[in-house]
């Protein structure tokens, strides 16, 4: 006799929801933020491109820590890439924002925003790798039925 399965668990589609329209609204908020920051073109410029650093950093961390949660799968090297590119992209949006000469008040706005932003990155992340583990797990369930479904023929 053989061992029930255990069930393979699928995110809501209303968690899909919550986590597609936080991360939509988040890049919205960010992108609003920097089309109207006003000072120099380098200052955007700067922005722009630091939060654009941090998302693929934030995208790239989130892989390294789920790859290698159950064991190393990745050499020191590539965390120490990994980690570092991270914490280079906060700290140095972070300190391009501290030294922008605008309003305070854009700047909280621009933080939170950018915060706002990286913390969905992680829940996106995690979501996306769910459903890909999820479907791989359902395709290898699939093939061993089919499997025991022609050994019975």
């Amino acid at each position: 006799m053989q061992a029930a399965a255990a069930p393979i668990r699928h995110d809501t589609k209303a968690w899909k929801a919550q986590v597609w329209t936080s991360f939509g609204l988040a890049a919205t908020l960010c992108a609003t933020g920097l089309a109207w920051l006003p000072g120099q073109d380098l200052d955007r410029a700067f922005m722009v491109m630091g939060y654009v650093f941090c998302l693929s950093t934030a995208f790239a961390l989130s892989k390294y820590v789920r790859d290698n949660e159950a064991r190393r799968t990745d050499t020191p090297m590539w965390g120490l890439v990994v980690w570092g590119g991270f914490a280079l992209a906060m700290s140095l949006t972070a300190w391009g924002l501290w030294r922008m000469e605008v309003n305070p008040t854009y700047k909280a706005y621009l933080g939170v925003s950018w915060l706002f932003l990286i913390s969905t990155v992680f829940t996106l992340a995690k979501t996306l790798r769910d459903a890909h583990e999820a479907a791989l797990a359902e395709a290898r369930r699939e093939g061993v039925s089919m499997r025991a479904a022609q050994q019975v023929e």
